[in-house]
């Protein structure tokens, strides 16, 4: 990925230069440098990983909260994952281990 040295725009490559679509700048592509950038080339795929062999208790961290359906305090797991945008707070989510239950919580 290239940014524009005019605009700061995102560039997209055109055969041996790169191109900004927003002002119209253009300039050579340099091999070298391109070859240290990180693509998402080959990475399209996902692989479902087998859990069925593994102790809850070894997946993730838990937490002692009061679990909406069991509605009492129960161990849960929980993971955090930034799914706004990244001037926004992390959200949780949470399974009980008892109920099995899930839910999430967001800062307002």
């Amino acid at each position: 990925m290239n940014f524009c040295d005019e605009c700061g725009s995102m560039m997209k490559a055109d055969d041996e230069k790169w191109v900004c679509g927003s002002c119209g700048y253009e300039e050579l592509r340099d091999s070298a440098t391109e070859q240290a950038m990180t693509t998402t080339q080959g990475q399209e795929g996902t692989t479902v990983v087998d859990m069925s062999d593994v102790d809850a208790a070894e997946v993730g961290p838990t937490v002692e909260q009061k679990c909406p359906d069991c509605d009492e305090v129960r161990t849960v797991r929980y993971e955090m994952k930034q799914i706004r945008s990244a001037d926004e707070s992390e959200t949780r989510f949470f399974t009980c281990t008892e109920c099995g239950k899930k839910w999430r919580e967001d800062d307002h």
